[in-house]
C-alpha cells in the first residue's frame, strides 16, 4: 500500500511549522515527520526516521528542496536514497514531481551536478596530493607494522591447516585485504 508522507523542517525552536503544515494538508498526507533543527547536515532524527520509513511506491511531499538539506551534497545523497527506494519526491515550491518526465529531468540534472561535484573533489584531491608529494610532505598511508617472526610461525600453522585464515588474521590483528597482501609479501621472500 502506497503512503503519502511529508517531511517538515524549520531551523530553530522559535520558528513555526504551521505554513508548511498547511501546504501538506493540500496533499492529504498520512504521515508527517517534523523537526526544528538546522539543515546544515543530515544528522537529524526525524529525517533519518523518514528515510528508514519510506518504501517503494510511497510519495514524499516537502515544502521546498531546502527543507531536506542545505548543502548540495547532502541533498543529492538524500535524493539518491529516495530514488533507490523507489520513492517519488514532490516539492511544492519548486514544482518538482519525480513521477513526471519534467521531474525526472530535474532529478537527472541534480544527479549530473552531484557527479560533477564528486569528480571535481577527487581531481582537487589528486592535485593536492601530487603537490604535497613533490614538496616531500605526503608519503601516503604508513604500513601496519608486522611482527614477522610471529607471522612466520602462524603462516606455517596455516599452511599445515592447523589454523584457519580467519584465526591467522585475528591473531595478527589484520583485515582480510591486508592479510592477503602480507601473505604475498611474505611468500615472495621465501
Amino acid at each position: 500500500m502506497m503512503s503519502k508522507i511529508s517531511y517538515i523542517r524549520v531551523s530553530t525552536e522559535h520558528q513555526e511549522t504551521a505554513r508548511q503544515e498547511a501546504i501538506m494538508e493540500q496533499y492529504q498526507v498520512e504521515r508527517v515527520f517534523a523537526e526544528k533543527m538546522s539543515g546544515k547536515n543530515t544528522n537529524r532524527p526525524e529525517l533519518k526516521a523518514m528515510l528508514d520509513y519510506v518504501r517503494e511506491g510511497d510519495t514524499l511531499y516537502i515544502e521546498s528542496i531546502s527543507r531536506l538539506g542545505r548543502s548540495t551534497r547532502d541533498l543529492l545523497n538524500i535524493i539518491d536514497v529516495l530514488k533507490s527506494k523507489g520513492v517519488t519526491l514532490v516539492s511544492s515550491k519548486e514544482n518538482i514531481d519525480t513521477n513526471t518526465p519534467q521531474g525526472q529531468f530535474v532529478l537527472s540534472i541534480f544527479a549530473a551536478l552531484s557527479e560533477l561535484e564528486r569528480e571535481q573533489t577527487l581531481q582537487r584531491q589528486r592535485e593536492g596530493i601530487a603537490i604535497a608529494k613533490a614538496q616531500g610532505k605526503y608519503k601516503g598511508r604508513q604500513p601496519i607494522p608486522i611482527d614477522w617472526v610471529k607471522f612466520g610461525q602462524l603462516y606455517e600453522q596455516w599452511k599445515s591447516e592447523n589454523i584457519t585464515a580467519v584465526e591467522f588474521q585475528k591473531q595478527m590483528g589484520l583485515r582480510a585485504n591486508t592479510f592477503y597482501r602480507r601473505i604475498r609479501e611474505y611468500e615472495s621472500k621465501l
